[in-house]
């Protein structure tokens, strides 16, 4: 029987035994414990910090003693002494196993790190990232062995890290020599890796150890908006977002638009391409700024977006996007040089990925959202909707997964709508209208308190009420029907029907005034008929997308309804309900999920092994083309009406009353329910 010391890490559990005076990281290696070093244990980088836990552990079934470990040495002396460790901590690369021990492994010491992220639910991401940096001792050159730098890096790399192959383009052949000789052939390299590359690629180098960190973004490309994550490919933290308005909307708003515009002006394409292509190197620099880093340090780009973004990004004209069958030119996921993509304020070496399409109208950024919520996963039958102008629509559980692709148009994030505009301080968020008194109170972006609330005047002086953004035209739409203020049709009536002033004429119509500031030279904000067409467009496009991955599953009912996309995360459930935008459901079944491509995206990023996982679950879900299936209309006319013609919403009726009034022309709708309702 050995006669070993018995090492036990936690939190993994993993134990052995192993020779005494084994490095405590090379007992770590052998086990396959998460422990971190860039360094490869010279003592330098302090990434395989350890706690060693004395006493006795009966559930391990030891005791360890004091002399469990090596003494303290002069390499952790000198580290302690030029940039301190925690009381009680060891560098692994030093400390020897002596004697039984139990050794904790910080989670700032674990290479693959959870990461939280807080959406509906806790999200943990376990980094595993395709770029990592690397610490190496190079050997000098000799004249008796001729051989080249970078061979010698590469001889390095294999020797102490185990990289079987490495390449490099002549940018960073042109700087490699003067980096390891101003490092005495000690030097820190980024390397990326592909799922699909034999050979890893050296994205840069630094002399010594370095310890600038290293970055890359996740970039949510959607019709309207593009919001970039900037990550941290180490610890996988998002140290920045920021988020600009696609240029491309002067093309037009919706996707069909721009498609168009490419069939009918010659060169069209490119002149989005360059347009986007701009914004997004804008948006890198920007990023990097907020965050404080240099931009050359971001060496990776992973992309989501639908597929006509996907097209124009790439240079790839999308004419046949705009016509059945609706072909893609490639739907696989893609990995290319960011300079191709005209990222010139990046690091020149940046990769990029994008994740798999999934069909014609049903793009990456729906790839993303499934591997962000994982509907294959689920026991319950899950309908996801990441609302956008081009709403990502998912229907799954375990058994089967089906996906669909919904045209709502720009009336979501506040564009087409009269007073609307993009969501920004001043902007009108959220909103009330009292059902006895039919006056509205509303906050705005920027200001937690409601405008009846005392101080909230004072508060939004600086902004000012500057118009209504996608959250709050909803909720206007939905509490004008609550409040008997709009018919079952959508039709706003006037202020003899629903006895209030608010209720003014517009044309031939009516509008409902929110707030008019006019005289002090600021805006006046109403909904207008307009409005509410067009949020019924939106609505019903979305619902019908529902309801016919619905009818491909055969069921008349879903479990729960998660709602996606950084506008999807400010809806409210109730008024959502209300809208007939989802299909019924108890509200508390209704939870949202934030910009779920964002968070796949950074999943991508931040794992390797979630890239393969997203291409084969990509080829598993049964794609549905609603602009081909017949009762796409069927279904779009019937939910028109709010919340819906023909589906009772008995969820819905359990927590509000909707009034019975009808303001088309010859009815009698001047009588309006006034009865209280509960608030969701």
């Amino acid at each position: 029987m050995t006669t070993d010391p018995l090492v036990v890490f936690t939190p993994s559990g993993k134990r052995g035994r192993f020779p005494a005076g084994t490095p405590v990281l090379t007992a770590a290696r052998q086990l396959g414990v998460d422990l971190d070093s860039v360094c490869g244990g010279r003592g330098i980088c302090s990434k395989c910090q350890i706690t060693p836990s004395y006493g006795e552990f009966p559930k391990h079934g030891v005791t360890v003693e004091q002399d469990a470990l090596s003494e303290w040495n002069a390499v952790e002396e000198r580290y302690d002494q030029k940039r301190g460790l925690k009381e009680g901590r060891r560098l692994g690369c030093q400390a020897k196993i002596m004697h039984d021990v139990v050794i904790d492994v910080p989670p700032e010491s674990q290479v693959h790190r959870q990461v939280v992220r807080k959406a509906a639910t806790a999200r943990v991401i376990e980094m595993d990232p395709a770029t990592r940096l690397y610490f190496v001792e190079v050997d000098e050159p000799d004249m008796h062995e001729p051989t080249g730098d970078l061979e010698r890096l590469a001889r390095a790399l294999k020797s102490e890290w185990g990289v079987e192959a490495i390449r490099a383009d002549t940018t960073l052949l042109s700087k490699l020599q003067k980096t390891l000789r101003k490092g005495k052939f000690r030097v820190t390299v980024a390397l990326h890796k592909s799922h699909k590359d034999d050979a890893a690629r050296v994205l840069e180098i630094w002399p010594d150890l370095h310890e600038g960190g290293l970055y890359g973004l996740a970039i949510d490309l959607g019709s309207t908006t593009i919001a970039a994550h900037l990550t941290d490919l180490v610890t996988g933290d998002v140290k920045a977002s920021a988020g600009v308005m696609n240029p491309q909307i002067r093309f037009g708003e919706d996707l069909m638009s721009r498609v168009s515009y490419s069939m009918m002006n010659p060169g069209g394409d490119v002149e989005m391409t360059r347009a986007v292509r701009e914004a997004l190197d804008a948006l890198a620099v920007d990023v990097a700024e907020e965050a404080g880093i240099d931009p050359q340090l971001i060496v990776e780009t992973v992309f989501v977006c639908n597929p006509v973004m996907h097209h124009l990004l790439l240079g790839i004209d999308p004419v046949e996007l705009g016509q059945a069958p609706f072909a893609l030119a490639t739907s696989d996921s893609i990995s290319m040089d960011a300079r191709e993509l005209d990222l010139v304020s990046i690091n020149p070496r940046a990769r990029t990925y994008f994740l798999p399409c999934i069909a014609g109208h049903v793009g990456a950024d729906c790839a993303a959202v499934a591997l962000s919520e994982a509907p294959d996963k689920s026991d319950d039958l899950a309908l996801i909707v990441d609302v956008g102008t081009n709403a990502e629509i998912l229907l799954g559980d375990r058994s089967r997964v089906l996906a669909c692709s919904s045209p709502t148009g720009p009336a979501f994030e506040g564009a087409q709508i009269s007073s609307g505009q993009r969501a920004a301080p001043g902007a009108i968020e959220a909103i009330r209208i009292d059902v006895e008194t039919r006056e509205p109170r509303f906050r705005v972006i920027g200001c937690d308190k409601w405008s009846d609330e005392e101080g909230f005047w004072e508060e939004t002086a600086q902004t000012g009420i500057t118009g209504i953004c996608g959250s709050g035209i909803i909720e206007a739409v939905a509490e004008l029907r609550l409040a008997g203020l709009m018919d079952e049709s959508g039709l706003i009536g006037s202020a003899e029907r629903t006895g209030t002033a608010r209720c003014v004429p517009e044309g031939r119509t009516h509008a409902y005034l929110i707030h008019d500031a006019t005289a002090d030279s600021g805006p006046r904000i109403t909904v207008t008929q307009g409005d509410v067409r067009a949020i019924q467009l939106a609505k019903s496009a979305l619902y019908a997308g529902a309801r016919l991955l619905m009818d491909a599953r055969n069921v008349d009912k879903v479990d729960r309804v998660v709602l996606a996309g950084a506008f999807g995360a400010h809806i409210s459930p109730l008024h959502a309900m209300v809208l007939g935008m989802i299909p019924d459901v108890p509200l508390d079944k209704v939870t949202s999920a934030g910009n779920a491509a964002g968070t796949g995206a950074r999943i991508a990023l931040c794992n390797i092994a979630a890239r393969t996982e997203i291409e084969r679950t990509v080829r598993e879900i049964t794609k549905v083309e609603t602009a081909i299936e017949p009762k796409f209309q069927e279904h779009f006319v019937a939910a028109n009406a709010i919340p819906h013609k023909t589906a009772p919403f008995p969820e819905l009726r359990k927590v509000v009353t909707l009034p019975e009034v009808s303001f088309n022309a010859g009815s009698q709708g001047g009588t309006v329910g006034r009865r209280r309702r509960r608030r969701g």
